[in-house]
């Protein structure tokens, strides 16, 4: 029996290396072994964001990474700005909506990234806004946003205005960083390109957003960011946290530096050029176009018929598993992860699938195309 082939944008493939090393055995949380597990975690966690200051591991998921930084980084009464481009954009939305703040949503049209000129026109007819949150990948559409620029934007129009990045399914597979990129705050899970099975979540702020943590008053308990900090400095947490998965961790964060951050990033811009070149061979149609897309997953488009019968006969047949499209595009895409662990051969797997598929849908021969325009992309012959 066939092994399933997990090209899912969340969750991702686990290591059968990881799976062993949290198969170690339970041990305290309060002991010399945790404390210096999670002081090597920290060492290994904070080049990965781009930054020094310690990074707080919730035990949870991460939509608690989203609502931390909104409990810990605005206060009652403040205005936001929050770039909502898709499903998880508009998650980020119902978050503030629930709290006591000035909410403005800037709608950017489904399956494109934000444009960094008309968001500062946007922002500069707004008044005191305390903090603008994004997505760096928009994983229901496969855009990636240019945070760079838009974290330019930000600042000018007010340094002290935070920065704040959904990074859940780009971190560890995406190219960037919080200083370079002058982000102030990145929140992320670790189901997806951090290779975990989902049950950790991640916040790391700068100096500026930090300050902003120790100022609020006592709104939250579980999601306090103030803990999570305080306890870093002896190498603990404030809560029992998922041993397993703080195994995992180590373990996960070691494969990434093995490898170099550097040949992460490079990988996954691999995988997606070669998708993106099998995909067009097929002569199907790329949600995204080349400038937007994200390096951790690609959304595709056809007729609701044949995305209908991709996805299934993918699963039936061929026991590669990929995920739809949802809310407004239900039924019209799928989209395809190449994040994590994840590897150029698993790009030549379902696009060897997809040529069989639409060789029989459409009585035409694609048998190589696809293969043959992600192998040219691979080894750079096209």
């Amino acid at each position: 029996m066939q092994e399933e082939l997990l090209l899912t944008p969340g969750p991702t493939p686990v290591a059968r290396r990881t799976y062993q090393a949290m198969s170690q055995g339970i041990f305290g949380h309060r002991t010399s072994r945790f404390k210096e597990m999670s002081a090597g975690i920290q060492k290994k966690l904070q080049p990965l964001f781009g930054t020094d200051n310690p990074v707080a591991v919730l035990t949870s998921s991460g939509t608690s990474a989203l609502e931390s930084a909104m409990v810990n980084l605005v206060d009652d009464g403040d205005t936001v700005v929050l770039i909502v481009s898709g499903v998880f954009g508009g998650k980020f939305a119902d978050i503030a909506g629930r709290y006591d703040l000035n909410v403005h949503v800037y709608a950017v049209t489904w399956g494109e990234a934000a444009d960094p000129k008309s968001f500062g026109e946007y922002l500069n007819g707004l008044d005191n806004v305390t903090a603008v949150f994004t997505q760096a990948c928009e994983t229901s559409t496969s855009v990636l946003h240019p945070l760079s620029e838009l974290a330019d934007v930000v600042h000018n129009y007010n340094e002290e205005t935070l920065f704040i990045v959904d990074a859940v399914s780009a971190l560890g597979g995406a190219d960037m960083n919080m200083t370079r990129d002058n982000i102030d705050c990145i929140v992320s899970g670790s189901q997806k390109a951090l290779m975990l099975p989902p049950g950790l979540a991640f916040v790391a702020v700068n100096d500026r957003a930090l300050n902003k943590v120790h100022s609020l008053g006592n709104r939250r308990y579980y999601l306090d960011l103030r803990m999570y900090f305080k306890s870093l400095e002896v190498d603990y947490t404030p809560q029992t946290p998922a041993v397993t998965l703080y195994q995992g961790l180590d373990d996960v964060l070691n494969m990434i530096h093995e490898e170099t951050i550097e040949e992460v990033f490079a990988r996954h811009k691999k995988m997606q050029n070669m998708l993106r070149r099998g995909i067009e061979a097929l002569e199907l149609e790329l949600f995204v176009k080349e400038d937007a897309a994200s390096p951790t997953v690609t959304a595709v488009t056809s007729t609701p018929e044949e995305i209908a019968h991709i996805k299934n006969t993918l699963e039936k047949d061929y026991h590669i598993s990929v995920a739809g499209g949802q809310k407004d595009l239900a039924g019209k895409i799928i989209r395809i992860g190449h994040m994590g662990f994840m590897f150029p051969k698993d790009m030549l797997a379902i696009l060897s699938a997809l040529e069989d598929i639409l060789s029989k849908l459409r009585n035409k021969n694609y048998y190589g195309k696809a293969l043959t325009a992600a192998q040219e992309s691979l080894y750079d012959k096209a």
